[in-house]
């Protein structure tokens, strides 16, 4: 047999496999499909009873640092219980069953209906999290889910999965509903997931974005991190580097909504500096600063061995000895461009922050947006002010779709229990990062929706209504 006949052999098996899997989900999404609104609802709780379980959350957490190497498990405890909490509440009360909205002033009459078979691409940075929630929100919409979990993930995926069908078995739900893609989990397999299930959702690499963009199946892919945050004149800087820290360190940065760049206006500068340093920020100098660039790239790559690491490690790692103790929780670095040829202003994927000095302001504006301009449009920014001038001409202005004011950005960004946006893992990023969608990706986007049209009273505006102001103001007439 020759390596061509060898590879089609394979191509088909793995076409055959996959296709088990999603008509296994199909069969479980039909029964399912007549579900009424409290036995769905109840099926999403015990989803969520999977993960939530105290002692199931911190066995999932501490083999997701076991086997991925990335974060901490006191962390990932906290996000799996939070994100889960928040995406409850969110859910609670909401209609995914039948007439979910009634507009007789238009004659419509909206219908919930689900999507189908679901393939959901999730990381290695949240394994258990991100999961729960695509769980969580595809079985609300009454759909069925097949989970692509990263390799480094997949021991996580399958236990996790495992502990749904149990919760799922108990409430007389298909636990098919849930499945994931057996390891190992190979591209070509989640490349054939999206071209047969009825929407792909991706969260992580860009590539498996781009993947399922060209997949020919409806995708909703999220865009990249690399948040810059400015602190203007007006902060009030000892709050805003409590919260800096607590975010950026945050099992040690594995957000995509971690801050990456501080952009601290002349004014205050060395005053944040020292509010950093009081949360154990340690600013570099230029040895240091060249020797943890050497070592967080290579060729051009982030180093995976130094990713979500703590501060210390690192600094152990790279032998920057004046870091390497239990007290320095954030690396700090002075930058002044932003491109591929000052790497700092890139996305780090670990606690390592780096530093803007401008001259106020506007200087501020201008420095966010080259960095955005060379990663990261579209996704987020921050800042810590009392001017609302400024958060204005940010929300104006700048091409991003979530402005965090005076707020741990990591901790915000994918919804608080304290402002108002969805609880998601997974962040779309409009046009600008090349997204289909501008908002946190929640249920709404995991529906379709019938409406019913009936006649009403005409409403037809005159020429005149449309056109008189314009005529009047152009010395126009009809002719």
């Amino acid at each position: 047999m020759g390596s061509q006949q060898v590879e089609d052999q394979a191509s088909d098996e793995t076409a055959a496999r996959v296709t088990g899997i999603v008509d296994r989900a199909r069969a479980a999404q039909q029964v399912f499909e007549r579900f009424d609104q409290a036995r769905v609802d109840e099926a999403v709780t015990a989803l969520a009873w999977a993960l939530m379980h105290p002692k199931r959350n911190r066995e999932l957490s501490e083999l997701a640092v076991q086997v991925t190497g990335l974060g901490n498990v006191s962390d990932k405890i906290i996000k799996n219980e939070r994100k889960t909490k928040g995406l409850l509440r969110d859910l609670n009360g909401q209609r995914t069953v039948g007439v979910i909205r009634e507009l007789p002033e238009l004659g419509l009459v909206e219908i919930a209906r689900p999507v189908g078979v679901v393939g959901a691409v999730v990381p290695s940075t949240n394994p258990a999290a991100t999961p729960t929630n695509k769980a969580i929100n595809a079985v609300k919409c009454r759909n069925a889910v097949i989970l692509s979990p990263s390799p480094k993930g997949a021991e996580v995926c399958a236990r996790l999965v495992g502990y749904m069908h149990e919760e799922l078995d108990r409430v007389g739900a298909p636990r098919d509903l849930v499945q994931f893609l057996p390891a190992p989990v190979s591209k070509e397999m989640t490349l054939e997931l999206m071209r047969q299930v009825d929407l792909v959702l991706v969260t992580g690499s860009q590539n498996n974005v781009r993947s399922a963009y060209a997949s020919g199946t409806p995708a909703i892919g999220v865009g990249t991190g690399n948040v810059p945050v400015i602190i203007d004149d007006s902060a009030d800087l000892h709050d805003a580097a409590a919260k800096i820290a607590r975010s950026k360190t945050f099992d040690n940065a594995t957000s995509c909504s971690s801050e990456n760049s501080l952009v601290i206006v002349d004014a205050v500068y060395d005053a944040m500096l020292e509010a950093m340093a009081g949360q154990g920020g340690v600013l570099l100098n230029a040895e240091e600063k060249a020797l943890l660039q050497d070592n967080l790239w290579q060729q051009g790559s982030l180093n995976r061995r130094l990713l979500a690491k703590s501060a210390a490690e690192i600094a152990r790692a790279v032998g920057i000895e004046r870091a390497d103790r239990d007290d320095t929780r954030i690396l700090m670095v002075e930058e002044s461009g932003a491109g591929p040829e000052y790497p700092f202003s890139s996305e780090k994927l670990s606690p390592v922050l780096t530093i803007y000095r401008v001259a106020d302001f506007d200087a501020a504006f201008d420095k966010v947006h080259e960095i955005l301009l060379h990663q990261g449009a579209g996704h987020s920014c921050g800042i810590h002010t009392r001017d609302d001038a400024h958060v204005m001409r940010l929300g104006l202005e700048m091409p991003v779709c979530r402005v965090i004011v005076n707020q741990a950005h990591a901790v915000a960004t994918g919804g608080s229990f304290d402002n108002g946006l969805p609880f998601s893992l997974s962040m779309g990023c409009g046009t600008w990062g090349g997204n289909p969608i501008s908002d946190n990706l929640n249920f709404r986007h995991y529906m379709n929706i019938t409406r019913i049209a009936r006649t009403i009273p005409p409403v037809e505006p005159s020429m005149e209504d449309l056109f008189g102001a314009y005529w009047k103001k152009h010395g126009l007439e009809p002719e």
